[in-house]
């Protein structure tokens, strides 16, 4: 399930991304679900509304329509900036529904003692959940693949995030790239990070 899914078949041509992996074998076949919200720097920031739906209708109803594997593995949510927090946050408040988790540049605003926040109010639940997060971190998924641009402003937060993620006994996999916050650099990581969440035929042959 892609959280900003138009953006991603527009700008991150994830369609041909995703017939290019299957054809060749580097993942297995998928049903993908792109979904939008018509407010998304409120119901992505940690809003148990938009976990709710998620979980209690959308895969639902996904279940119903389509021949699924009905197993937290092969449960992947994802997305970048604030669908990065959408997608933690959602795994936070169902912990191990998912079991694979898809983290791109995602805008996860914490505080430190004597730091205030600097990035605007649509941070401020961003920075509840994430403060929350950092001080009970909890295995919220199986796998995690994370990744961000060496030139954003969110490179220190991503790095910071990564540690706690892997101290909770989850299978966690980092890559930084010399990009930014932008749809070229989310397209770019979507072969390893797919392929790492869900290995096809041919990764399983060469391994």
């Amino acid at each position: 399930m892609v959280h900003d899914g138009s953006d991603y078949l527009r700008y991150a041509d994830f369609r041909h991304v995703l017939d290019n992996l299957v054809h060749r074998l580097e993942i297995p076949d998928l049903v993908v679900a792109f979904t939008d919200s018509p407010d998304r720097l409120h119901e992505y920031a940690d809003d148990p509304r938009h976990a709710r739906f998620v979980v209690e209708e959308l895969v639902p109803h996904l279940t119903e329509r389509y021949p699924l594997y009905d197993e937290p593995r092969w449960r992947c949510l994802m997305g970048a900036s604030f669908g990065g927090v959408a997608t933690l946050s959602t795994a936070y408040r169902y912990p191990g529904f998912f079991g694979r988790l898809l983290l791109q540049s995602g805008s996860f605003a914490f505080s430190d003692i004597g730091r205030q926040n600097r990035r605007g109010p649509a941070f401020e639940p961003v920075i509840t959940f994430m403060n929350r997060f950092r001080g009970d971190p909890k295995p919220v998924s199986q796998r995690v693949y994370v990744s961000c641009g060496v030139y954003e402003s969110l490179i220190y937060e991503n790095r910071s995030l990564v540690p706690l993620l892997d101290a909770t006994g989850m299978e966690v996999r980092f890559e930084e790239a010399r990009d930014g916050h932008n749809w070229d650099a989310w397209r770019d990581r979507l072969r390893a990070g797919l392929s790492f969440l869900f290995p096809g035929p041919l990764l399983f042959v060469y391994e």
